[in-house]
């Protein structure tokens, strides 16, 4: 199973002294190949079941940025040839990791769909440690007309603090900070 084998191979690299920011690249473009336009829309399906229950006055706008942010990425990870510098932090690499294998175990007791887990680990590492960018895109729509922003170079989520008690969330690893309301 393609998933397995990623959080094998991640695994691996994170009991090394050192990882270097274009080896998790091309572990994470190597695994991203295997992501076909087919498993693209199941994971938009998923996407759209699971906003079913969102606001209609955010519905609609959140799953157009969120869902061509999903094929905006895989594409960008594809065609990512930087050299990149340096090395990434592997106390919050090892943490990431655990959150995500937590995940996919949890998601995969509701879904048979693995790839719309790999398409998810791809997108959140890929932001998180190659792009030091959200893992939610700017101007991604949240209840009460608030929108993840950057401004200054930094990026601020209006829901961020209200997501730091689940041990779940993606906002536990994602970089930006708690927009002021």
């Amino acid at each position: 199973m393609i998933i397995i084998n990623i959080f094998n191979e991640l695994t691996k690299i994170s009991r090394e002294p050192e990882i270097k920011i274009t080896e998790l690249r091309d572990i994470l473009k190597k695994y991203a190949k295997t992501v076909s336009v087919f498993d693209e829309m199941n994971a938009t399906c998923i996407i759209r079941e699971d906003c079913k229950y969102m606001q209609k006055n955010i519905q609609k706008e959140y799953l157009e940025v969120y869902i061509k942010y999903f094929f905006k990425r895989i594409k960008e990870i594809l065609n990512d040839n930087v050299n990149y510098k340096g090395n990434i932090d592997i106390v919050k690499f090892q943490n990431s990791l655990n959150l995500l294998k937590n995940q996919f175990i949890q998601y995969k007791d509701s879904s048979n769909n693995s790839k719309y887990s790999l398409i998810l680990t791809l997108i959140s590492f890929y932001a998180t440690f190659i792009k030091n960018e959200p893992i939610h895109p700017v101007g991604t729509p949240f209840p009460g007309n608030l929108k993840l922003e950057k401004k200054d170079g930094e990026y601020y989520c209006p829901v961020k603090d209200k997501q730091s008690k689940n041990p779940n969330a993606v906002c536990n690893l994602c970089i930006s900070k708690q927009k002021e309301i």
